[in-house]
């Protein structure tokens, strides 16, 4: 494995950062999880505006071009000769003086690892998983904007232990009005007779670039979708129910709250959709890399960013 921090591409075990990092110290940062697929990344440019998106949300420049910054992700994937994998991007506010002043830090830190890619079992993609309300809720725009991909994910990781306490796959978060916000990795979509809902980003939920691409295979597919304010009573109510992210992909959702969604069983829209999902990421774009090209990457081809991603 060869992780790039700051310029230098370093093995696992030499890879390290500082403990005046500020990412560490204070949880200042922004990062992305981007997906590999038959050595094609898929949505790359989309991740990556994503991120600077982010970074500009928290007054974080990350002084390298978007476009420098791509062909480094490529570099790293061509290096780590993945097949199929996960990448996680991290830019953090870089190394800095104790105390919670972002001057002290004279530049970000860039970090960049290519792994595998931990995926649910195959039967929950078959018979869906379980999901229930967390008392953890979504931070308020009125703090951090949810839209802002940041280091600090306590609150999600406080609602994926509910999650676990509770003996479920994942947790819901709603937000201080009780509306659905998203899920603790993932977001969410329902189906009801025969239409998509997902929540907006107005009410918590994350701008996913998985999100985008599912609402557009809707619309290709003439299934109509769009955002709106949910409760629980939506999703106890809902035919089909079903989570999208990175990680996830499109996984169904089967019991929320201890309760069936419709019949208990993976639905026909879910199934549909989550078949183009798979299609389309097998075949997207160029590969990443060649045995002859496997330090450079020269092959990539950055897809445009797609509406609602």
């Amino acid at each position: 494995m060869q992780i790039y921090i700051d310029g230098k591409w370093l093995a696992r075990k030499d890879a390290k950062v500082s403990v005046f990092d500020h990412g560490l110290l204070y949880g200042e940062g922004v990062f992305e999880g981007i997906r590999v697929y038959s050595r094609r990344i898929f949505r790359l440019r989309a991740h990556l505006e994503r991120l600077y998106r982010s970074a500009r949300g928290i007054a974080l420049d990350i002084a390298m071009p978007l476009a420098k910054l791509e062909k480094l992700v490529v570099e790293a994937v061509g290096r780590n000769k993945a097949e199929d994998g996960y990448i996680r991007l991290v830019v953090t506010r870089g190394e800095g003086a104790l105390g919670i002043d972002p001057a002290s830090c004279p530049a970000p830190s860039i970090i960049i690892i290519v792994d595998q890619v931990a995926v649910y079992p195959r039967e929950l993609y078959e018979g869906g998983v379980n999901v229930v309300t967390s008392p953890t809720r979504q931070v308020s725009h009125e703090a951090v904007d949810p839209r802002i991909k940041s280091l600090n994910y306590l609150k999600n990781i406080l609602a994926k232990i509910d999650a676990r306490v509770a003996n479920a796959h994942e947790a819901i978060l709603l937000n201080r009005e009780g509306f659905i916000a998203e899920c603790t990795a993932d977001n969410l979509f329902i189906v009801r007779e025969g239409k998509i809902y997902t929540p907006s980003p107005q009410d918590g939920a994350l701008e996913g670039i998985t999100r985008g691409v599912i609402l557009d295979l809707a619309g290709q597919a003439g299934i109509p979708a769009s955002e709106s304010r949910l409760t629980r009573y939506d999703l106890h109510t809902a035919d089909e129910a079903f989570l999208t992210g990175t990680g996830a992909e499109l996984m169904p959702i089967a019991n929320f709250d201890s309760r069936p969604i419709g019949n208990g069983k993976v639905g026909p829209v879910t199934t549909k959709l989550r078949g183009e999902f798979q299609q389309l990421v097998r075949i997207e774009g160029e590969p990443a890399w060649s045995e002859d090209t496997a330090s450079q990457g020269k092959k990539y081809k950055p897809k445009p960013l797609v509406s609602g991603a």
